[in-house]
């Protein structure tokens, strides 16, 4: 897509529009433990978006950018 047309998603924490190029994509997990007796378990893993002020709050930001450079020395 070219500038200017990129898809606006919310920001999971505090409500705000941006663009999708400038958010940070983060996949949040959840684990469900329905009953004691029968140790029923369910995984479910969906995809969220955060602005970047609010990446950077909750440190999702600095570790991405970690990653990133620890894969380029290898």
């Amino acid at each position: 897509m070219g500038r200017g047309r990129e898809p606006l998603v919310v920001c999971d924490a505090c409500g705000r529009t941006v663009p999708r190029d400038k958010a940070v994509e983060y996949f949040k997990s959840s684990v469900f433990d329905i009953d004691q007796k029968d140790i029923v378990v369910d995984l479910t893993r969906r995809k969220v978006f955060y602005c970047i002020s609010c990446a950077k709050h909750r440190k999702i930001f600095e570790k991405k950018k970690k990653m990133l450079s620890k894969n380029a020395r290898e």
